[in-house]
């Protein structure tokens, strides 16, 4: 009778355990968090991380298992997992293969609100000399067409674009003649109060699938103070042009965001209330950004980065609170945080964009004919400061824009990867760079991170974002929802 041999004889040498790149972070006594290239995270016992640096792990032990699962060592003379990585990565980084998809059009300055957190130096609405012309919407609409983008979407802002709204329907009518014709799909968003919202306005939206975005701060008394305009009835127009939005473009075809002032950080859940009511299904606790009228009116000093995180994670708490108890709802900037986290899907987000998105991502077209890296960029130039403006829509090609100096030396600072502070931050696979932001903060586009309210901000919604992950069974269930969605 044939005998087989003993198993050993069927088993090759193993090759040496080596280390793959990794980045970690003491979290608690005895506990570490550890994360791969691609934004994988585990939690460490002291005793565990000690045996993981050392190589003080074999086959068939859990530590071994858990660091071979999650990408943190590896065999000598293996490729399978560095190619899987390599994959992985090169698919988080995809959206460099998509460059300038949106294109913001800035077709007003004029606003008939006054709203003390404006980020754009909003000018008062009798002053026609900040609208942009046709002749120059023309010039910045032969530049988006430029982009080798195959999906295109084009957003108007202002000010207060409904101002100017004769020139919105100009610029879409042309667009969908010209769009096809150099083989582009486009897509359109207005950004408005929407306080001067009408039938017309509504019937060339719906016409021309426009979708609509509005500013909402919560419940009428907080709004009103947040967003002042003539009348003191910013909150009912707002209201009633969602309302009657959603009544004629579809209920997907609306979406508001709320911006946190002072008088917002112990209302977080009557603000996310306003939003149930209304139907939204979800909101986005945004901080206030340092440009404009939020710098001129000092309403930057009336809080800090940890006052706002305060006030994230206790409507974050009420927001999955309402999921367990059956009403789906999303905080929107955790979703985008947990699709980093969860998925290897490229972002469109710029604040988790390594390089970051200025340039490559969009492109801003004022209403003067100067053409900006970001939104914010503008901002900044309305405040004085040019470093981001890339040239002017009479002389300027998509490629003179995007292969500028001045472009080049900016996405290369902000590249996480390589950057004091982040490079060897556990949460930089799933981060990103706003060198805009430090630049206003900072006037350096690298930053000094420990001194940034963005870092503390990233690294304090990431921290909560994990710990709820892996502390919380019913909440992670909730959480990997969003993150997949």
């Amino acid at each position: 009778m044939a005998r087989f041999s003993p198993a050993q004889e069927f088993q090759s040498a193993l090759s040496p355990i080596q280390l793959l790149p990794f980045r970690f972070e003491r979290t608690a006594v005895g506990r570490y968090l550890v994360s791969n290239i691609v934004g994988e995270f585990v939690s460490l016992s002291g005793e565990e991380f000690g045996r993981l640096v050392q190589l003080q792990l074999a086959p068939g032990d859990e530590l071994y298992d858990k660091a071979y699962a999650s990408h943190l060592i590896t065999r000598a003379g293996q490729t399978a997992q560095l190619q899987l990585l390599a994959m992985r990565l090169r698919s988080r980084m995809a959206f460099l293969r998509e460059p300038s998809a949106l294109h913001l059009f800035v077709v007003t300055l004029r606003c008939e609100h006054s709203c003390p957190y404006c980020q754009v130096s909003r000018q008062s609405s009798d002053r026609s000399r900040f609208d942009m012309s046709e002749e120059i919407a023309q010039r910045a609409l032969a530049l988006v067409l430029q982009s080798p983008a195959p999906l295109i979407k084009i957003e108007f802002q202002g000010g207060e674009p409904l101002l100017n709204f004769p020139l919105i329907a100009k610029i879409v009518e042309a667009a969908n003649i010209e769009g096809p014709r150099a083989g582009k799909e486009l897509q359109f968003v207005i950004a408005s109060n929407l306080a001067l919202l009408n039938d017309d306005i509504l019937a060339f939206c719906k016409a021309n699938s426009i979708l609509l975005s509005t500013s909402l701060d919560g419940p009428a008394d907080l709004h009103n103070k947040n967003r002042p305009r003539p009348g003191g009835n910013s909150y009912e127009l707002a209201v009633k042009g969602i309302k009657r939005a959603q009544d004629v473009l579809g209920k997907d075809r609306v979406g508001a965001l709320m911006t946190t002032t002072e008088r917002s950080l112990g209302r977080a859940e009557e603000i996310i209330d306003e939003y149930l009511t209304l139907g939204l299904g979800g909101i986005f606790l945004r901080p206030l950004s340092p440009y404009g009228f939020a710098v001129k009116s000092k309403q930057l000093q009336k809080y800090d980065a940890n006052e706002w995180l305060d006030f994230y994670r206790r409507g974050l708490r009420y927001i999955l609170d309402l999921n367990r108890s059956g009403t789906p709802f999303v905080e929107f900037y955790t979703a985008l945080v947990l699709a980093r986290m969860l998925t290897d899907r490229p972002t469109g987000y710029v604040d988790l964009r390594s390089p970051a998105g200025i340039g490559l991502g969009a492109l801003v077209y004022n209403y003067d004919g100067r053409v900006f890296a970001s939104d914010e960029g503008r901002m900044l130039a309305e405040m004085g400061d040019d470093t981001f403006v890339l040239g002017n829509v009479a002389d300027a090609t998509y490629r003179s824009l995007v292969t500028s100096d001045k472009l080049i030396e900016l996405v290369g600072a902000s590249l996480s990867q390589c950057a004091p502070e982040c490079h060897g931050c556990v949460y930089e696979s799933c981060c990103g760079a706003d060198p805009v932001y430090h630049h206003a903060t900072q006037h350096d586009a690298v930053g000094i991170k420990p001194l940034s309210g963005f870092c503390a901000r990233q690294k304090g919604v990431m921290e909560t974002v994990i710990d709820l992950l892996h502390s919380s069974p019913e909440d992670a269930v909730i959480l990997r929802r969003w993150g997949v969605a």
